[in-house]
């Protein structure tokens, strides 16, 4: 990057800045500051979850470890499970959908903003909601996945012979579904943005990588989230109101449990991915100085996998006995599945062949990814296979291949995408040389802590157990892993340090430092708050590049603006009322089996939630 494009960077508007202050933020509907406020909590919830895996990890450093006892040992994998899936990756791909995708499609805000900040406030009061169980003694110990019989209790009032007899499990079924209240609401918000608002022009098959698998993604949330939703509801009955969907005493199932669970779980590994595959798939045409290989065939290879990611759930049931008829679709599926993530793994490599490439800190995790997932991949497909995968399920070699496509792949992709877009985000480009320490320590902590687990499962090593014997072969190996996990600690350290760092310094990055190919890198660094002044008109999906070839190399700085003849939708504090009263109501249903009144507060709880929305529907446009 030349000096003198940091030099000639033109000075911000002072009249033109956002309003500031701490009420500015709660009532905002602005969606890039939704975007960072998303993103800032779920950093904060995913370095909760992960000082809950460096507690397990010490205490499985050596056998017969003592840090913790069994209770808190479940306890703490449920909650790590949960915490980063729900709480982590997923939110921290919203921050990307909610600042880039209207920018990148040329609109100047989401269809619905007051339902963005909605889905935010449910999203930051579920993740209280569901770690208060911490506050009170009774987080959740039944497993990320929830299986039944170990969570559905018929006892009323539950007693110690009950499998779940406290609060534990409660927590974790209303967590969830608030959570799952706001990720329905911001995938509708999206679909609909997505469909609608793109710039004159951007046709489906212009839109960048980002937008074509954050796309995918709503359509999956939506899709998928109310089979978990009626999955949790059957269960909260089962435990609250004496009815036996899973238990089978009274006639019910517990493995249906694991059809519902799964049907959402494994679109919920896509739901994790596609946005890394998006971001990977922006980076790596940027810093090859070459347009993505094969654009159409990765559109219709992601659409492929969203579409056949609803028809593999059972792979995690091969040891339930299904049959053969069963085992041997769900095995083809799998399969099947693996082919279109093929096709993007060799379009990635075709993009860097021949490229002239620059080994930013973006581009090294980017290509990360793209290595880390290979290796889940094809520890995946061998589980397509029923007999291998009856000998590998619940042991550690399942950790090691979830770790590696939702680490190796999600964290790392998402990690490319923060040094790429920090610089847009907040107008300062984050230091390279921290940078490449934090990748480096990631990337060699996440194969110490992770690639062992092959072994240990190979091994025998079982999955969710607290502690080991001496005498099994169990000990290098973990004490390796141990080593792995403070590597990749440091490592986020050091990335923190880096934005403190970046934030004491000046707003230096240009409006397009990396010379990128899409509409984001078009406007300045930050964006205003309406984007564009005026509406882009699209011919391509690359643009930036366009225009740049069109003026002959170079483009001037684009210069801030007024926008006073631009509306844009005024602050409100109705869509938080709305998410309270969301709050209220489920945290109200917590007291079912031991507060006879509960009723009386569910009622007021129903009503606030009814006044913010009334208030939020009928609130003056101007």
């Amino acid at each position: 990057m030349a000096t003198s494009v940091l030099e000639h960077r033109p000075p911000a508007l002072p009249h033109l800045h956002p309003k500031t202050g701490i009420w500015s933020w709660i009532t905002t509907v602005d969606h890039k500051r939704i975007g960072i406020m998303y993103g800032a909590t779920a950093f904060l919830f995913f370095l909760l979850g992960g000082i809950e895996a460096l507690i397990m990890r010490m205490q499985l450093t050596g056998p017969n470890g003592k840090l913790v006892d069994p209770d808190t040992f479940n306890a703490l994998f449920t909650m790590h499970g949960t915490t980063m899936i729900f709480l982590g990756v997923m939110p921290l791909s919203a921050m990307f959908f909610n600042y880039f995708i209207p920018i990148q499609i040329g609109a100047r805000d989401v269809a619905f903003p007051r339902l963005n900040a909605f889905s935010y406030w449910v999203f930051l009061l579920g993740g209280l909601f569901i770690n208060a169980s911490f506050v009170v003694g009774a987080p959740p110990d039944g497993g990320w996945f929830g299986y039944a019989n170990l969570t559905s209790s018929r006892v009323i009032p539950a007693t110690a012979a009950a499998p779940s007899p406290g609060l534990n499990i409660d927590f974790w079924v209303l967590g969830l579904q608030i959570l799952g209240v706001a990720s329905v609401a911001a995938a509708v918000n999206f679909f609909v943005t997505i469909i609608n608002m793109r710039a004159p022009g951007m046709r489906m098959l212009r839109m960048p990588m980002f937008v074509w698998m954050s796309f995918v993604v709503q359509v999956l949330l939506v899709l998928a989230f109310p089979v978990i939703t009626v999955a949790l509801i059957m269960l909260m009955f089962d435990r609250n109101f004496g009815s036996s969907f899973f238990m089978p005493d009274g006639g019910g199932d517990p493995v249906m449990w694991q059809h519902l669970f799964w049907i959402f779980g494994h679109p919920e590994v896509y739901i994790l991915i596609l946005p890394a595959f998006g971001i990977t798939s922006e980076i790596l045409p940027v810093f090859s100085r070459k347009p993505l290989f094969g654009y159409t065939a990765m559109v219709f290879s992601g659409i492929f996998i969203g579409f056949v990611g609803f028809g593999v759930w059972s792979h995690h049931m091969f040891a339930t006995g299904m049959g053969p008829f069963a085992d041997t679709f769900f095995s083809i599926a799998t399969m099947v599945i693996a082919i279109p993530t093929g096709v993007k793994i060799f379009n990635w490599l075709g993009t860097m062949w021949g490229g002239s490439i620059r080994y930013t800190t973006a581009m090294l995790s980017a290509i990360a990814m793209v290595a880390l997932f290979v290796i889940g991949g094809l520890s995946g497909v061998m589980h397509a296979s029923p007999p291998a995968d009856l000998q590998q399920t619940d042991t550690y070699f399942i950790v090691a291949h979830f770790h590696y496509v939702l680490f190796g792949g999600a964290i790392f992709g998402l990690t490319a995408g923060a040094y790429y877009w920090w610089p847009k985000m907040f107008g300062r480009l984050l230091d390279e040389k921290l940078g490449k320490a934090h990748f480096w320590l990631m990337f060699i902590g996440m194969n110490l802590t992770f690639f062992p687990m092959h072994f240990l499962g190979l091994h025998g090593m079982p999955r969710r157990v607290y502690t080991y014997p001496e005498g099994l072969g169990f000990e290098f190996w973990n004490r390796v892993e141990t080593y792995g996990s403070f590597m990749i600690a440091f490592g986020f350290l050091v990335f923190i340090i880096n934005i403190i760092k970046t934030w004491r310094g000046p707003a230096n990055a240009p409006a397009d430092p990396w010379r990128g190919a899409t509409l984001e890198w078009s406007i300045p660094s930050p964006p205003q708050e309406f984007n564009f002044p005026k509406l882009p008109v699209v011919h391509s999906s690359v643009p930036q590049w366009d225009a740049r070839r069109a003026a002959g190399g170079e483009l001037p700085e684009p210069q801030p603006v007024s926008g006073e003849d631009i509306h844009m939708p005024n602050p409100s504090y109705w869509p938080l009322v709305a998410a309270i009263g969301v709050f209220l109501l489920f945290f109200s249903l917590l007291f079912i089996r031991t507060w006879s009144s509960w009723w009386i507060f569910t009622i007021f709880s129903a009503l606030w939630l009814f006044y913010g929305v009334y208030r939020w529907a009928f609130e003056p446009a101007h």
